[in-house]
């Protein structure tokens, strides 16, 4: 098998698997599919960077508990979307060992 059978990381997108903010046990969304993982980490980029900043101030400021709760939805869906990419990179592996025993 050679290596152009494999996708190239640019080609590899979302599988749209991983849910985040539930509300009765039940998710309230999900990652959205087929978006390419290189934009998807990116913008998870953004959303933990700002989840930081929102937990920095909350510790640091009276009367913040507000960025408290800002810090913890941001995290959960930065967290959600690395999580899904990682569904679409461990798979990776396994498909490429199942076509070399083939």
């Amino acid at each position: 098998m050679s290596k152009t059978d494999m996708p190239s990381a640019s080609d590899l997108k979302t599988p749209g698997f991983t849910p985040f903010m539930y509300i009765s046990d039940q998710p309230l969304f999900h990652v959205c599919r087929d978006v390419p993982i290189v934009d998807a980490l990116s913008e998870a980029s953004n959303l933990l960077f700002l989840a930081k900043a929102f937990a920095m101030d909350a510790a640091y400021a009276k009367g913040c508990d507000r960025h408290a709760w800002a810090a913890h939805y941001l995290a959960a869906m930065g967290k959600a979307v690395v999580d899904d990419v990682v569904k679409v990179l461990e798979r990776r592996p396994l498909q490429a060992a199942k076509k070399t025993e083939v």
